[in-house]
């Protein structure tokens, strides 16, 4: 899957709902998204990586999977759809796989959150999940940088005009 492209006609013009990630100005290196259109035009989810690498691969992706996703349809051990598309930009195809999860209470502005937090067989990774109000499946995959509480109050709605078609 390809972040930074233009998509065609045929391709979705953008999600219909809220994105939640960090804004582009508070990240210091790249920012790259990406729309998983299904075979009827829809938006399936999008995906947002975060590079702070120089070009050598991104240190985060954030992925927005609304219900009914196929993204979300995983087998038992199956990593989530944005650990995959981490170690495919990172050039990395050693098999991983999800070895436990643990659900931790987090406070995002005035709401708790039920974080999963997800134990890769690839150490080096990451990887935190919630659902949000609105149904919507939030994945943080991160390479090399462990995910911090902290990170949470930087996760706000992205304007859906960032997602337009131009």
């Amino acid at each position: 899957m390809s972040f930074l492209r233009r998509r065609s006609a045929a391709s979705p013009t953008g999600p219909d709902f809220d994105v939640l990630a960090m804004d582009p100005g508070d990240w210091p290196g790249d920012l790259g998204a990406g729309l998983l259109p299904a075979p009827d035009g829809s938006c399936q989810g999008v995906f947002l990586r975060y590079d702070l690498f120089g070009g050598r691969g991104p240190a985060m992706i954030i992925g927005n999977l609304p219900e009914g996703s196929p993204a979300r349809e995983l087998g038992e051990g199956q990593v989530p759809f944005e650990v995959a598309q981490l170690l495919v930009a990172l050039g990395n195809d050693e098999p991983v796989e999800v070895l436990d999860t643990e659900d931790v209470p987090v406070m995002h502005e005035d709401n708790l959150l039920i974080v999963r937090r997800l134990k890769c067989s690839e150490s080096r990774i990451s990887c935190t999940q919630f659902d949000r109000s609105d149904g919507v499946l939030v994945t943080i995959a991160s390479w090399d940088r462990p995910i911090t509480d902290d990170l949470y109050q930087l996760l706000k709605p992205l304007p859906a005009e960032m997602f337009q078609a131009g």
